[in-house]
């Protein structure tokens, strides 16, 4: 059964962020606020964690579609190739925020992904999420709980998600009603860049 805790996002607890920290970097998943939709996300290193998500979307973690929920930009080139200014500049402008870009992928990339092409790449504008990924010292790999087909309440409130997810996950955090629009995806690794799906995103940013 999963632990369900609540973190205030005005002034997320140290000590509670630490703690899902550890569950993750031990193995563990999470469901965790971000600023558009509720993500279930695991340690970007942990091999089995990745495996276990994979599973449980049903897809080949090879050719999944997960995004890396990263702090910041800094350690962009850890997963992404050498990126020109005018990108550069655009993930500048709209990061933090409701954006998930697909970027080229780096030769660095954990062996689950070596095989990408391109990466999606989320900062989210939330700071439970920002603050569980300073935490533990590098990306969580996430997917949304969303359903694409279907926009239900249980996708927003974290009772709900709690027991839809009870038996799947490690620990799932209350950090107030989430919403329902996903990020808007827009692909960088091609020219001119593509809007792959409108979300929370404003776009106003090219």
């Amino acid at each position: 059964m999963a632990e369900f805790i609540k973190i205030y996002p005005e002034n997320p607890n140290p000590k509670e962020i630490q703690k899902v920290a550890k569950i993750l970097k031990n193995g563990g998943l999470v469901i965790y606020p971000t600023d558009t939709v509720y993500g279930l996300g695991c340690d970007i290193t942990n091999i089995r964690a990745l495996e276990r998500i994979a599973r449980i979307k049903g897809v080949k973690l090879e050719k999944s579609n997960f995004s890396f929920v990263c702090e910041d930009l800094s350690n962009l080139s850890d997963y992404v190739k050498q990126i020109n200014t005018t990108t550069f500049k655009i993930l500048k402008r709209a990061l933090p925020g409701a954006y998930t870009f697909i970027l080229p992928g780096s030769k660095n990339l954990p062996n689950p992904f070596k095989k990408r092409k391109t990466v999606g790449i989320r900062v989210p504008d939330h700071s439970i999420a920002l603050a569980l990924v300073n935490a533990l010292g590098n990306p969580i790999v996430s997917t949304s709980i969303r359903d694409e087909d279907e926009v239900i309440e249980y996708t927003t409130d974290p009772e709900l998600i709690l027991e839809k997810w009870n038996n799947l996950v490690d620990i799932v955090i209350d950090g107030g009603y989430g919403g329902n629009e996903a990020s808007t995806i827009i692909d960088l690794s091609v020219e001119p860049p593509e809007i792959v799906r409108e979300g929370k995103g404003s776009l106003e940013i090219f």
